[in-house]
C-alpha cells in the first residue's frame, strides 16, 4: 500500500487497525461500565472495606482455632510418648542386663 510518497507495508497497518480498535472498545467499556455502575463510589468503599473487615475476621478466628488445635496436638503427642516411654522402659531395662 502506498501513501504519498511512503510505502506502508500491510502488517503495519493490521496492527494499528487493531491497536486502535482495542483502544475503542477498552474507551467504550469503561464508560458503559460508568453509566450502569449499581453503586455510588462510596457505596462502594464502604462495601469493599466491610468486606476486608470480615475476612481479616474470619482469618484471626481461623488462625486462633488453629493454634488452638496444635497446642492440643503437641499436648496429645508429649501424653503419647510419655506413655510409651514408661512401657518400653520395662523392655529397655530387660535389654540392659
Amino acid at each position: 500500500m502506498r501513501i504519498g510518497q511512503y510505502e506502508v507495508s500491510e502488517s503495519q497497518s493490521s496492527v494499528g487497525t487493531a491497536i486502535t480498535f482495542l483502544l475503542i472498545g477498552l474507551g467504550a467499556g469503561a464508560a458503559l461500565a460508568l453509566l450502569l455502575a449499581p453503586k455510588t463510589g462510596k457505596q462502594l468503599r464502604r462495601d469493599l472495606r466491610r468486606g476486608y473487615e470480615d475476612a481479616s475476621d474470619r482469618l484471626q478466628e481461623f488462625a486462633e482455632q488453629t493454634r488452638e488445635r496444635a497446642e492440643d496436638l503437641r499436648d496429645r503427642g508429649s501424653d503419647l510418648a510419655e506413655k510409651l516411654r514408661d512401657k518400653a522402659a520395662p523392655i529397655a531395662r530387660a535389654i540392659n542386663r
